[in-house]
């Protein structure tokens, strides 16, 4: 068995990863910042890498130490909670919102725009292409890196590369005046802004599929499986980081030409059109709809994996035809009920994955009991489960006052002191305990 793997297969797992964490979202979020932050893009970029980009890393870090189990990253907690975390996390970020709103948003972006009178059966048909396309390429999870990695992913990034150099080279405007929140603190507002990306927990979901393929070429020592796992995290940022830094650039000089958008779909297509005239819609459509293809692919493998290993009697092509099934229904029917559903399950439990993730790398240096995991996950989850009922439309005035006294509540980071005093009070515990 090999105990190392060459260059070339290090960075076709760092182009697979970068697929996965690349979906429609992450092209979309970059665009809009760019035109509010305007003169202060860069300070505003840089804040949102930190967390679009560096959390994620560290999620991934935390669960290459755990070899991509997010059972035994849960138990650290309670066993209870281990039997409950990851089951939500797989489903609301898998068949309950991210893999149909792939399906949806290849719809909208990449086949609308070409047809006379979009119909429920154009989206019955291309969303039937797209799962199809979808459950075929998840199928043989051992084939991904090859088929995701080496092929579609670097066909994705030379395309996105030739819109950044095309915006670099040809800008459309000069920068603007910041909006209201970016003017005194950008970096700050663009930190907020790339928790939006959601892709912490993305990155809990994927790890068991990066580290089950570097298994399979043959790497068991959980020292190397460690090493290239992060290794091909760093090469995903390093893309991920340049797709942001090009398109808030973008963004941010699109405002003379296009003038203010809602959203950063409306800015893209206006841009690429712009830029590129008539292809340009064709250009991002083959973007967009690459973006979330390999999104699909990736977040119909996890969850297959994962539902696999939980329900050993059911096989994985069987369990992964389910989801690509289930998938395909609510892309046509049930999306947006289902979106406000799972929207703010979401919110509920980011703060929860971002916890869980800092603690599990301070337990990688001190050993942490699991009171102060109780603590200060239970400190997140009192505000934000609390925003997640705000998000559903079950807010409570009373409540809202009281928690608007927190720091940091109104740019939606409001459970961090709670977090860090239950902490110490699970801290405190354990020493009295003792």
């Amino acid at each position: 068995m090999r105990s190392k793997l060459p260059t070339k297969e290090i960075i076709a797992l760092g182009f697979f990863m970068f697929a996965l964490f690349l979906g429609a979202g992450n092209l979309i979020f970059p665009p809009l910042l760019g035109q509010k932050a305007g003169e202060s893009v860069w300070p505003a970029v840089i804040g949102f890498l930190a967390t679009g980009v560096g959390l994620p890393l560290l999620a991934i870090i935390a669960i290459s130490n755990v070899e991509g189990d997010l059972d035994v990253l849960s138990k650290r907690v309670h066993k209870r909670f281990a039997l409950v975390f990851p089951v939500v996390i797989y489903l609301t970020i898998g068949p309950f919102f991210g893999i149909p709103r792939t399906g949806t948003v290849a719809y909208e972006v990449g086949v609308v725009p070409f047809l006379d009178s979009p119909s429920q059966l154009s989206l019955f048909l291309s969303t039937l292409i797209f799962f199809s396309v979808t459950f075929w390429l998840a199928l043989n999870p051992a084939k991904l890196v090859d088929r995701v990695g080496k092929i579609l992913t670097p066909i994705l990034f030379i395309l996105i590369v030739v819109i950044s150099i095309k915006g670099f080279v040809s800008p459309l405007g000069v920068m603007r005046e910041p909006v209201e929140s970016f003017k005194e603190g950008a970096f700050f507002s663009g930190f907020l802004e790339g928790f939006l990306t959601m892709d912490a927990i993305a990155a809990l979901v994927f790890g068991i599929v990066i580290i089950n393929r570097i298994q399979e070429k043959g790497v068991n020592q959980v020292r190397e499986i460690r090493s290239y796992t992060i290794k091909a995290g760093m090469i995903a940022g390093a893309g991920l980081s340049f797709v942001y830094l090009s398109l808030a650039y973008i963004g941010a000089t699109s405002v003379d030409a296009v003038g203010i958008q809602d959203n950063g779909g409306a800015i893209l297509t206006s841009v690429t059109s712009l830029l590129f005239g008539r292809m340009g819609s064709l250009l991002l459509a083959l973007v967009i709809v690459g973006a979330c293809l390999t999104t699909s692919i990736g977040l119909v493998s996890a969850c297959g994996e994962f539902l696999a290993k939980r329900f050993s009697r059911v096989s994985y092509p069987v369990i992964i035809a389910i989801l690509c099934l289930f998938s395909f229904t609510m892309a046509n029917l049930g999306l947006s009920q289902l979106i406000s559903f799972s929207l703010p399950l979401l919110i509920a439990i980011y703060p929860i994955t971002i916890v869980l993730i800092v603690l599990s790398l301070l337990e990688s240096i001190k050993s942490i009991s699991s009171s102060i995991y109780i603590g200060a996950i239970a400190g997140a989850s009192i505000v934000s489960v609390y925003d997640g009922f705000v998000l559903a439309g079950l807010e409570s005035v009373y409540i809202s006052n009281a928690l608007a006294y927190l720091p940091l509540y109104s740019e939606g980071v409001g459970w961090l002191l709670p977090s860090i005093l239950g902490g110490l009070i699970g801290l405190i515990y354990r020493y009295v305990k003792r």
